[in-house]
């Protein structure tokens, strides 16, 4: 495999190889121990969406990689004047860019973008769509606990209807072998999200799904969502609210995941999220690891 990637847009683009290329690399990354590997190389940090998480791992592990970063945000830039997204994309190239890390309400704007533009874009979240290196940070964070992804029975609980999360991530651990069980109400896991990819099965019954589960990531659900929905707030806590009680239903050594924002109180409790089993701060520090890992291999600079 060649170490240049190209642009990262989505999981389905990415090969077998390529992924576990990735993974690898991610693995060597050393946030602590920063690098020159991308002295000189320019970051543009393109976010119409807030982010906490997405967007300042890209940003630490730019730096961690001597790269320099610049954050162009939809409230702070002429895109609040009504700049297209190909025109503030043509900006930033030409200011000097060398990559471009967006974030996007639309789905398929990140593909867009690419179309037009000479330098790499990496996906970091566009609409209901993907959000790849959220997918290949889980998948790293898993294999830190589990052997291999093959055989494993991975439950992901919430608004699936609504999430990249979770779309990157059962399409990733699918082509690996892993059994993906999608979990929550009608409105939010419809039957047809078992059409996503191979191996993916959808169960709405909460108890029953985490029977034997490996992992059990847990989904932000928007109250707002809920309006007018079968299901009321307080319905979508006595059903689907992960809790210490609920995953004891899964294996002993099951991991517990979410790709954060976290709503305590809502799809699952705080003694679940602080609880020996909980995955979570370790998917936030693995998110600067694989992002290193990306940039790098982005950039044409993997070893």
């Amino acid at each position: 495999m060649k170490p240049q990637l190209g642009s990262l847009l989505s999981i389905n683009q990415l090969t077998t190889e390529q992924i576990e290329a990735i993974l690898a690399l991610a693995r060597r990354m050393d946030p602590d121990r920063p690098s020159q590997l991308l002295h000189g190389k320019r970051v543009v940090l393109l976010f119409y969406e807030a982010s906490t998480r997405t967007r300042t791992s890209f940003e630490f592990a730019a730096k961690a990689l001597g790269a320099v970063t610049t954050l162009v945000t939809a409230t702070s830039s002429s895109i609040e004047k009504g700049e297209s997204l190909i025109d503030t994309g043509w900006t930033v190239e030409s200011i000097g860019a060398d990559v471009i890390v967006m974030r996007h309400p639309n789905s398929g704007s990140a593909h867009l973008l690419a179309r037009y533009m000479t330098v790499p874009i990496i996906n970091a979240g566009d609409g209901m769509h993907q959000h790849p290196s959220q997918g290949l940070l889980d998948a790293l964070t898993i294999l830190n606990h589990k052997k291999e992804l093959r055989g494993l029975r991975v439950v992901i609980v919430g608004d699936v209807y609504h999430s990249r999360v979770a779309r990157s991530n059962a399409e990733l651990l699918s082509r690996f072998g892993a059994e993906v069980v999608f979990c929550g109400p009608r409105d939010f896991v419809p039957e047809i999200a078992a059409t996503l990819a191979p191996g993916v099965v959808v169960n709405h019954d909460l108890n029953a799904a985490l029977q034997g589960a490996d992992v059990v990531m847990a989904l932000r659900v928007q109250k707002e969502r809920l309006a007018g929905r079968h299901h009321s707030v307080e319905d979508y806590i006595a059903h689907y609210q992960v809790t210490p009680q609920r995953m004891k239903l899964a294996k002993p050594d099951a991991i517990l995941m979410h790709p954060g924002p976290v709503i305590r109180g809502m799809e699952l409790t705080s003694e679940v999220a602080d609880g020996p089993q909980s995955c979570i701060h370790e998917q936030v520090r693995n998110g600067v690891k694989t992002r290193m890992a990306i940039l790098a291999m982005v950039l044409g600079a993997a070893h």
